[in-house]
């Protein structure tokens, strides 16, 4: 089966940069949302990344028309679905969201479309039992921004074939990623179950007293070599991303306290500080 059509179900930040590769690349693609107002601002923020990269000479106006031509944002995702060979689920990180949304895309899309969700965290096994379809269902974690960052973690569901990990392999090196894949679906599978300590143990750091903010990013930085400090990093991700994915693998690893939330962690996301998108975390913005 040769991948012409892509549809990218969810349309925030993720779902969008995951559309402009895509699109980019050259790919038809649809991008869905139940919300028109999303919609709208998803395509405005594409436009900017676009013009952008004319700006910087990275691409010509010409190329710009050519994604336009190709990049389709409807609300009716069954339609859209139902002429696409790849899915790209990049909705909210929610179990009940995500199941009802595979249930509806494996009765609209065609039988051999490969449906996959942009997960971070939560089991592909578990999205694929919500199907008829099994072995054509898999994780393709996108890095966040898609469009800057090189990397895509593909992940493999007890059933998934080999025959799909091939073709959304030689769809995420199209538009010009690297890939690492988990072959086995276990809670934050490669990248987060590596990060995550890591920025969780920062929290803790700062919960002790042991240092400040910016002196455990420094360290971080100029002693580890990191591009961005812990701290900085998940005020970008979201700290309440952050919190959701570490209760998931404390709970997926029965409770191991290597995945222990730091209470801190918590106190802020009850009290809505939540990172860059609402102007507070761990630094002002």
């Amino acid at each position: 089966m040769k991948i012409e059509t892509v549809t990218v179900v969810g349309s925030g930040q993720m779902g969008s940069g995951i559309a402009q590769v895509c699109a980019v690349a050259g790919y038809e693609t649809y991008v869905t949302d139940l919300s028109g107002a999303q919609l709208e601002k998803s395509e405005a923020g594409i436009r900017k990344r676009l013009a952008r990269n004319v700006e910087k000479g990275r691409m010509t106006s010409q190329e710009i028309d050519g994604v336009w031509e190709r990049l389709h944002f409807v609300q009716d995702a069954r339609k859209a679905a139902g002429q696409s060979q790849l899915i790209i689920e990049a909705a909210i990180e929610k179990l009940d969201v995500k199941t009802e949304i595979f249930k509806m895309l494996d009765e609209a899309a065609p039988e051999e479309a490969i449906l996959t969700s942009n997960t971070s965290s939560i089991p592909i096994t578990t999205l694929a039992a919500a199907t008829k379809r099994p072995p054509k269902v898999a994780g393709m974690h996108f890095m966040n921004p898609v469009p800057v960052m090189k990397l895509v973690e593909l992940i493999a569901g007890l059933q998934t074939s080999q025959e799909t990990l091939a073709a959304i392999r030689e769809v995420a090196e199209s538009v010009g990623k690297q890939v690492v894949v988990a072959q086995k679906d276990m809670p934050g599978f490669i990248v987060n179950r590596l990060l995550m300590p890591s920025i969780n143990e920062a929290v803790w750091l700062l919960h002790e007293g042991i240092g400040s903010a910016r002196d455990i990013d420094k360290g971080a930085r100029l002693g580890l070599n990191h591009p961005m400090g812990p701290l900085t990093l998940a005020d970008f991700i979201g700290l309440d991303t952050c919190l959701f994915i570490l209760e998931v693998l404390y709970e997926g690893y029965g409770g191991d306290p290597r995945f222990r939330p730091c209470p801190l962690l918590k106190q802020m996301v009850g009290a809505g500080h939540l990172g860059r998108k609402v102007g507070r975390g761990f630094y002002e913005y």
